[in-house]
């Protein structure tokens, strides 16, 4: 599921095309509602410049051995994200290029054999420094997304969607209590996922199937949707834990 290469280009890429849906709003855009409740347009850049910030702290970290909280604290972040809300478009704009330029040579400057180092995200979350550029690829996509400016769940690469979903079935959600069985059904060619509380498998016979596109179950799992365009034979649609 994940290469290091492969992703950290993905994120350039990412990177250019939100740079693009940005640098065409009006300044008013910035203090405008986005998609995500309570968080202007300016939250959630303000939120993809620190956060990549944040990520650099830990690529750092894998590089060197030397422990680098990805925030000094939650509410330092929590702070910098609101401090720099309001700031003008030009402002939001310089500080995603420059931050985004400091990911990308953080990331180059990890060796081949530190990839599999560990480090502590947010919330205690351990991940190996090598699918660091991912997670910073699901950023990038789904605020995106978030922002409210045309760029919508349906526009994300089909690639990106199909190892989101591996990612949320095979590592997020998997052995999660809170989450109760699932058989998830994607795609034309009717792709099977399974995930969910321990001991949910393909023997599982309690699990719940929900089946749609891919995009829209992408949707549904990362709260972004409440699962329109999803079908659900067992009834209604569980309640799923926010993704955090």
């Amino acid at each position: 599921m994940t290469d290091y290469a492969r992703d950290a280009a993905a994120v350039r890429g990412a990177t250019d095309r939100l740079m693009s849906s940005v640098s065409r709003l009006e300044e008013s855009a910035v203090d405008e509602p986005s998609l995500l409740p309570g968080w202007t347009r300016g939250h959630v850049l303000a939120h993809l410049a620190r956060n990549a910030d944040a990520v650099v702290n830990l690529l750092t970290w894998a590089r060197t051995g030397e422990p680098t909280p990805m925030y000094e604290s939650e509410d330092a972040r929590d702070s910098a994200i609101e401090d720099a809300a309001g700031r003008p478009l030009p402002v939001h704009l310089d500080d995603l290029r420059t931050s985004a330029f400091r990911l990308y040579a953080a990331a180059a400057a990890l060796p081949a054999g530190r990839r599999s180092y560990e480090v502590t995200m947010r919330r205690g979350v351990v991940e190996p420094a090598g699918r660091l550029p991912f997670r910073r690829l699901l950023e990038v996509e789904l605020h995106h997304v978030d922002l409210g400016v045309g760029y919508t769940l349906a526009d994300l690469p089909a690639a990106f969607v199909e190892q989101a979903l591996d990612f949320l079935t095979e590592v997020r959600f998997a052995g999660q209590p809170g989450v109760p069985p699932l058989r998830l059904v994607s795609g034309e060619g009717g792709r099977v996922r399974h995930t969910g509380r321990a001991g949910a498998g393909r023997e599982d016979l309690t699990a719940v199937t929900v089946e749609g596109p891919s995009a829209a179950l992408l949707g549904w799992l990362t709260g972004r949707t409440d699962g329109a365009g999803l079908s659900c034979p067992d009834g209604p649609l569980p309640v799923l834990p926010p993704l955090g």
